[in-house]
């Protein structure tokens, strides 16, 4: 197989080395340049011709978020932002996904050296689902159509999504009404970028977003984001669904991890909920998904078509865990349908 052809640009010599050596260890990755600042990085685009970019946000001259708008709009490519774990830095990053960027990775900002290291196994896997990433387009503009009245009786909803899965969220939720069944929802991203991510879903959307706490509890109209990074999001409760944060080892490599969400959800609420697994890398989701299907709940999956990577919805419609594949721009009304036929026929 040919490598993953990556240009590295970052203001930082420290980072150009260290990213040279952790990426260039890959034997799946050839590194075939790596430029100071945009300028430089524009003509060795031109020039080199890789595959993928690794772009970092600040930078003299031009930050990387003007620099990734030229790129979008004048020579359209994967590139995974390099930002820092701090909430300025997870806002700019959000605002990099929503123009294009397909992946982020959070660098430190102490003890950056050992840190890289630790996580080279994850900056490489980025890097090369990037290369094979389905770039986005600018939606066309939906006309506005008033949103039908529906009614819910006693429903769950149980989301699971990773690479992509931020404009993919916003997607499904913007098709969401106020009063929505319970949302809860597992997005791979690290400590410190959720709680932005809820803000602006809670901004965007007309349910209530936030990132889960602990015992909080599942009502209609809210939707709780797993806390990146810090524990697992799982649903438990009798009588009254709640958010249980629960601690614990990476789970199908991840934490949070979708599968503990769903296998949950599953042996929470059966046949009242619903799931859904969108965009991402990997199979984290495909096991928890076939369980809350074999417990009698309806499963989505996101189709191939409109997925930044289909890794994740893959796995779980080959194993027969998503009762329907839908595009993402289908897949919120065709939740709240279905929760709005359970509930009229339970009535």
């Amino acid at each position: 197989m040919t490598p993953v052809r990556v240009l590295i640009v970052d203001d930082s010599a420290t980072i150009r080395h260290l990213l040279t050596q952790i990426l260039g260890s890959d034997p799946g990755i050839e590194i075939v340049g790596s430029a100071p600042e945009p300028a430089v990085a524009r003509q060795m685009i031109k020039d080199l011709n890789p595959d993928v970019l690794t772009l970092d946000i600040e930078m003299p001259n031009m930050n990387g978020l003007q620099f990734l708008e030229r790129i979008m709009r004048l020579r359209p490519m994967p590139v995974v932002m390099v930002s820092t774990l701090t909430e300025e830095g997870a806002e700019i990053t959000l605002d990099a996904l929503s123009i294009g960027a397909v992946d982020f990775f959070a660098k430190p900002t102490r003890n950056v050296g050992a840190t890289l290291e630790a996580s080279a196994q994850e900056l490489c896997a980025k890097v090369k689902a990037a290369a094979h990433a389905r770039l986005r387009t600018a939606p066309a503009a939906r006309p506005a159509v008033p949103a039908p009245v529906l009614e819910f009786n006693d429903q769950l909803i149980a989301i699971g999504s990773s690479t992509g899965g931020v404009e993919a969220l916003m997607e499904v939720l913007s098709h969401f009404p106020a009063n929505c069944p319970p949302t809860v929802i597992t997005q791979h991203m690290p400590a410190g970028f959720t709680t932005s991510f809820a803000a602006r879903l809670n901004r965007t959307c007309k349910p209530q977003v936030a990132e889960a706490t602990d015992g909080a509890v599942l009502t209609p109209g809210t939707v709780w984001l797993a806390p990146g990074g810090i524990a697992h999001l799982e649903v438990g409760g009798r009588g009254t669904w709640r958010c249980h944060l629960a601690e614990g080892d990476l789970c199908t490599g991840h934490r949070p991890s979708v599968d503990r969400l769903f296998h949950s959800v599953a042996q929470t609420a059966g046949a009242k909920a619903i799931g859904a697994i969108l965009t991402g890398m990997g199979h984290d989701g495909a096991d928890g998904l076939l369980a809350m299907r074999k417990a009698g709940a309806r499963t989505f999956g996101q189709d191939e078509a409109s997925c930044v990577v289909y890794g994740m919805p893959r796995a779980a419609f080959e194993i027969g865990a998503v009762t329907q594949q839908l595009p993402l721009e289908k897949i919120g009304a065709q939740i709240m349908k279905s929760a709005a036929r359970s509930a009229a026929g339970a009535a």
